[in-house]
C-alpha cells in the first residue's frame, strides 16, 4: 500500500498499538497486558472480527524502529499467528514531510487450527484473509494521510 505520508508518521501510527482499534475496523478491542521500559506495549490481548466469528489472541510485540514492527501469538484461538509491518520510504518529500510517500507492507501468517479451519474454508478463506490484511493497510493509509 502506498501512503502519502512520511515513514516516521506511518511508524508512529503502527507502533501506537492502543489507538489501533480506532483505524483498523476488524480489531474490536485491545487490552494492554505488559509494557517495556519505554512504555511501548509488549503484550496485549486482542479481539478481532474474522467475519465468521470473533477471534481472541494474546500477542507479543517487537519494535524495530524506524521501519518494522512484528508480533507472534503467545496464546489464543488460532494454532499459531505471526505478523509484521514493514515500511519503506518511497519519496522523502520537502519541508515538513510534504510530498513524502511510504510503502507499507502488512504481513499476516496463521494456522487457524481444526475448529476455526472448519468455519473458514474455500472462498470464505480468501475473503477473510483479504478482509484482515486489507483492513489494516487501508486503515493505516487513511489514518496517516488524514493527519499528514
Amino acid at each position: 500500500m502506498e501512503i502519502e505520508a512520511p515513514l516516521a508518521r506511518c511508524y508512529e501510527i503502527v507502533a501506537d498499538l492502543e489507538s489501533t482499534p480506532e483505524w483498523q475496523s476488524t480489531m474490536i478491542s485491545l487490552e494492554v497486558l505488559d509494557r517495556d521500559s519505554d512504555g511501548r506495549v509488549t503484550r496485549a490481548e486482542i479481539v478481532s472480527d474474522a467475519k465468521v466469528r470473533q477471534v481472541t489472541s494474546i500477542l507479543a510485540f517487537s519494535y524495530h524502529p524506524p521501519d518494522r514492527m512484528s508480533w507472534t501469538q503467545e496464546k489464543g484461538e488460532l494454532k499459531w499467528l505471526e505478523g509484521e509491518w514493514r515500511l519503506k520510504e518511497i519519496e522523502a518529500g520537502g519541508a515538513g514531510g510534504n510530498g513524502a510517500r511510504t510503502e507499507a507492507i502488512y504481513s499476516l501468517a496463521a494456522d487457524t487450527g481444526r475448529v476455526l479451519g472448519l468455519l473458514i474454508r474455500g472462498p470464505v478463506e480468501g475473503k477473510v484473509k483479504d478482509l484482515l490484511t486489507g483492513d489494516a493497510a487501508e486503515g493505516l493509509k487513511h489514518h496517516a494521510e488524514a493527519g499528514a
